[in-house]
């Protein structure tokens, strides 16, 4: 199973970079993180934030790997602790399917990506930076793998 991170945004800061590699380097072959990037639309008088948002999400679903379980990282969807994303990981695992986890850019997602998600995870009640969110998932998904593998990485 591979882990694909859609995320809307390029060229982002070192620190973003730095941290979202040390996380997904840290996982294994068999739940590897693989990060693909959807250069963001230029905003234009002529291209409002719903058209901004649809053009984006063509991209995205573009991306998808077939037959992908599809995970959109919304704030209106379910907050997941550690220990609800490590069986997450395992059913996946299990399942042999890849995973697609959504991000999108300063305007969210669009209505298609939304739909075609299997599950909505949210990682916070508060809007968190897209930026941010790259760095978190990836050391969510090291996390989840740790409680999985039994290493003490998580202090619960």
């Amino acid at each position: 199973m591979r882990i694909h991170l859609v995320a809307v945004g390029t060229r982002m800061p070192a620190w973003v970079t730095e941290g979202y590699r040390e996380y997904a380097g840290r996982l294994p072959r068999e739940c590897s993180l693989r990060l693909v990037e959807i250069p963001p639309c230029k905003r234009r008088k002529t291209l409002n934030a719903g058209g901004i948002l649809e053009a984006e999400g063509r991209q995205i679903l573009a991306v998808l790997p077939a037959q992908a379980i599809v995970v959109a990282m919304d704030v209106r969807g379910r907050a997941w602790d550690t220990e609800t994303l490590a069986t997450r990981m395992q059913d996946w695992m299990q399942d042999g399917r890849d995973v697609a986890l959504l991000v999108g850019g300063a305007d969210g997602l669009s209505e298609e990506c939304l739909q075609r998600a299997d599950l909505r995870w949210s990682l916070s009640a508060h809007t968190l930076p897209h930026t941010l969110v790259r760095v978190v998932i990836a050391e969510q998904l090291y996390r989840a793998w740790t409680v999985i593998t039994g290493h003490p990485y998580h202090r619960a």
